[in-house]
């Protein structure tokens, strides 16, 4: 038996961060992760500015900014035949104050060591079966191996996307033809401009596209599990190469962007992705990142809301108000997970998309706004401590 202040269930950027803040200062942390890193994942890559400050405060944004890739300066929208851009919103304060992409390969991988290196306990590759108030039983993926953790805290942030017999995993449930499935894949030698974020709208789903680390850029999206079968019945290539013909098909800035690119990895799939508000706490566990709720990939705000969630839960924590972390995590991240799905919901459907299209050509700024409406400038801050 090892007994512990705080025990974090999952190493992604809201575990990580948590328990880098909670051993800093000076609590006994163990964070079990059930992957061995570097890993990557179905994720549009993104930070967004409100992070540099907080990367700047768990002391990895050196390396973040050797890493990442450019900083995006600009938000387009790529539909049908038009292509249409506008300034992205800057962070007050900043003379950098724009968000960068970079594979969660590294931003993974320098969080969980920084986190190591404050002086949390990590487990890696341990899979958690059992998960309690007060602790959890985990078994190494390796040995298989049998070991319990208690602690006087413990943190769910395992994300959203896998079912499981935990009680602070999403249970299984019938298939819907409204469930999203997420694609993603890296292309090298693309013209995309650098600094330039579109939102890609076709018919079933949307995606998204940015430069990121080492030269490549990101491109992801989401589309209905509907729209899925209709495309794939044509059988042929795989679901990634079906998904990125019907996208090619429907956005000519993305047919111009992927020319003569080439794809650098193989296409990743993860789904069904459910959007929403869940819980931020299940009995005496609390729930942080997707885990505890999830904005629609089209705002590019995943990675972001989840270290912030992190960051949040760990200041209640160590200042003894978590009773307010509910309150907090909902007033910090509810306008951008409404937006998100409103914006999301928009660009899957063609024709809401073509009514709306002459507003932003004649109005470009109106993209500016929906970033700075979707959290890209929003900063993070606390009430309580």
């Amino acid at each position: 038996m090892h007994g512990y202040d705080a025990l974090v269930i999952g190493g992604g950027p809201a575990g990580s961060t948590a328990a880098l803040l909670l051993a800093r200062a000076g609590w006994s942390v163990a964070l079990v992760e059930r992957v061995a890193f570097p890993r990557r994942k179905v994720c549009g890559e993104f930070l967004s500015a409100t992070n540099l400050p907080l990367l700047h405060d768990l002391g990895v944004r050196s390396v973040f900014e050797e890493l990442a890739g450019p900083e995006v300066r600009r938000a387009g929208l790529f539909a049908a035949n038009h292509c249409i851009t506008a300034e992205m919103p800057q962070l007050a304060g900043h003379a950098h104050g724009w968000g960068r992409a970079i594979g969660r390969e590294h931003l993974d991988t320098m969080l969980l060591d920084r986190a190591a290196a404050e002086g949390a306990e990590i487990w890696q590759p341990w899979n958690v079966v059992a998960l309690r108030d007060d602790g959890c039983t985990i078994v190494s993926a390796k040995t298989r191996q049998t070991t319990d953790l208690r602690a006087r805290f413990v943190i769910a942030a395992h994300g959203s996307w896998e079912p499981g017999q935990l009680p602070t995993q999403p249970q299984r449930r019938a298939a819907r033809g409204s469930d999203l499935f997420g694609f993603k894949a890296h292309f090298l030698n693309c013209r995309l401009p650098p600094g330039l974020m579109p939102l890609l709208a076709f018919p079933g789903g949307y995606g998204g596209m940015v430069h990121s680390d080492q030269g490549r850029v990101s491109l992801s999206c989401c589309i209905r599990r509907d729209a899925l079968q209709r495309i794939r019945r044509a059988g042929g290539p795989s679901a990634g190469e079906a998904v990125l013909a019907h996208m090619r098909a429907s956005c000519e800035g993305l047919r111009a962007a992927l020319d003569g690119a080439v794809i650098e990895d193989e296409w990743r799939s993860a789904g069904p992705i459910r959007p929403g508000i869940r819980a931020t706490r299940r009995g005496g566990i609390f729930l942080a990142g997707n885990a505890a709720g999830e904005a629609h990939p089209a705002v590019a705000e995943g990675i972001s809301m989840a270290m912030q969630s992190g960051w949040l839960l760990a200041g209640h924590l160590l200042a003894g108000t978590e009773r307010a972390y509910g309150s907090e995590w909902r007033r910090m991240f509810s306008i951008r997970i409404h937006a998100a799905a409103a914006i999301a919901q928009w660009a899957m459907r063609p024709l809401a998309v073509r009514t709306v299209l002459p507003l932003l050509e004649a109005f470009p700024a109106v993209l500016t706004e929906g970033a700075r409406t979707a959290g890209k400038v929003t900063p993070i801050c606390s009430s309580s401590f």
